[in-house]
C-alpha cells in the first residue's frame, strides 16, 4: 500500500531536526556535555574564591554589626590592619577557607552547568537573547545556592570567630547543629536568594553583553590572543556592576549568617525586614552600603578570573571532542 506523502514514516521522524534535537545527549551550545560543563564551572569557581578570599575576609567584617570584629565606618586599610594585628596575623585572612574549599567546587559546578544548559533551552538557537541569558543566570543561582549557603554561612562564622572558639569546619558544624539546629545553616537562603538572583542576572547580561561587544572590536588576527582577555575584562565588568547593585542584601545575609557570633545580634524571626529595620536603626541607610568596596574588589577580579578560567575549560574539553571525533573519523 502506497505511503500517504504527507504522513511522515518512522524512519522520517528520525531525520526530523526537532525530534533529533530532544533525543540527542544534553548538551550546551558550545557542544559539550552537563559533566564537562560541571568540571569547568567547579575549577573555575574554587580558583576564583580560593585567589579572593582575603578580600571577603574583610568584607565580612565589615559587614558584622557586633562590637569586636571592627569599629563602625572604618576604610578598607583600617580593617585590614586591624584584622591582622587583632586575630594572630595575616593567617586569620584565610580563616574559613577549608569550608570556602569544600563549598564552592560543587556549587559552581552546578551553577555554571545549569546555566548553560537553561541558556541552551531559553536561548532557541538566539547566542544574543539577553532575556534567556538572565532568566538561565536566575535558575542556576536558585539550585546552586542551596548547595552553596551550609557551608558560606560556617566560612563566615570561622571569619570572625576569632573570640568565638570555633576550631575549624568540623567544629563549627557540630556546635551550630547542637547548639541552633539544622535550619541555621539555612537561615539565610532566601535573602541569598533575593540577593543572588538580581546579582546573576545583572551578572550574566552585562558579561555577555561586553564579550560580545569587544569581541566586535577585536581583530581576527589577534582574536585568539585576546580571547582571555576578553573573558577576564567583560567578567570584570559584570562582577563589579552586579557587587554594588546588591550590597544591601549581601549585608543582610551576613547579619543572618553569623547570628550570635562576636557580638552579632540575634533576629527572632530571621525575617529580611527584621535585619533591614536593625540595620537602619543602628546606622542609619548608610549601613546598607557596608562593605560595598571589599565587595566590589572581590567580585569584579573574583569574575574575571572565574570566566577566563571556566571559558579555558570549556576550551580545553572542546578541543578534546575535537581531537575524539577526527581520530573516529578516521
Amino acid at each position: 500500500m502506497a505511503t500517504d506523502a504527507k504522513t511522515p514514516t518512522p524512519a522520517a521522524k528520525f531525520q526530523n531536526a526537532e525530534f533529533r534535537e530532544l533525543t540527542a545527549p544534553l548538551t550546551s551550545q558550545d557542544g559539550l556535555r552537563f559533566w564537562q560543563l560541571m568540571i569547568s564551572g567547579s575549577v573555575a569557581g574554587s580558583v576564583e574564591h580560593m585567589a579572593m578570599f582575603p578580600v571577603d575576609t574583610v568584607k565580612t567584617h565589615m559587614q558584622a554589626l557586633g562590637t569586636c570584629p571592627l569599629k563602625r565606618n572604618v576604610t578598607v586599610s583600617q580593617a585590614l590592619r586591624t584584622i591582622i594585628t587583632s586575630n594572630g596575623g595575616p593567617i586569620a585572612l584565610y580563616r574559613g577557607i577549608g569550608a570556602m574549599g569544600l563549598g564552592a567546587g560543587p556549587a559552581h559546578a552546578v551553577y555554571f552547568s545549569f546555566y548553560e544548559t537553561c541558556k541552551t533551552f531559553f536561548s532557541r538557537g538566539n547566542p544574543n537573547n539577553s532575556l534567556a541569558h538572565a532568566v538561565s543566570g536566575v535558575c542556576a543561582t536558585i539550585v546552586s545556592d542551596a548547595v552553596f549557603t551550609p557551608m558560606d554561612m560556617v566560612k563566615q562564622r570561622l571569619q570572625l570567630s576569632g573570640a568565638n572558639g570555633y576550631r575549624g569546619v568540623w567544629d563549627c558544624v557540630k556546635r551550630v547543629m547542637s547548639e541552633e539546629g539544622f535550619g541555621a545553616f539555612y537561615a539565610s537562603y532566601r535573602t541569598t536568594v533575593l540577593m543572588n538572583a538580581p546579582f546573576t542576572a545583572v551578572h550574566f547580561v552585562t558579561y555577555e553583553a561586553a564579550k560580545r561587544g569587544l569581541i566586535e572590536v577585536a581583530t581576527p588576527e589577534s582574536a585568539d590572543d585576546e580571547r582571555l582577555v576578553v573573558h577576564a575584562t567583560a567578567g570584570a565588568a559584570a562582577g563589579a556592576l552586579a557587587a554594588a547593585v546588591t550590597t544591601p542584601l549581601d549585608v543582610v545575609k551576613t547579619q543572618l549568617q553569623c547570628q550570635g557570633v562576636c557580638g552579632c545580634d540575634r533576629f527572632e524571626n530571621g525575617s529580611i525586614a527584621d535585619v533591614l529595620k536593625t540595620i537602619v536603626k543602628k546606622e542609619g541607610y548608610r549601613g546598607l552600603m557596608r562593605g560595598w568596596i571589599p565587595r566590589m574588589l572581590f567580585h569584579a577580579p573574583a569574575a574575571a578570573i572565574c570566566w577566563s578560567t571556566y571559558e579555558a575549560g570549556k576550551s580545553f574539553f572542546q578541543e578534546l571532542n575535537q581531537s575524539k571525533d577526527s581520530s573516529t573519523i578516521i
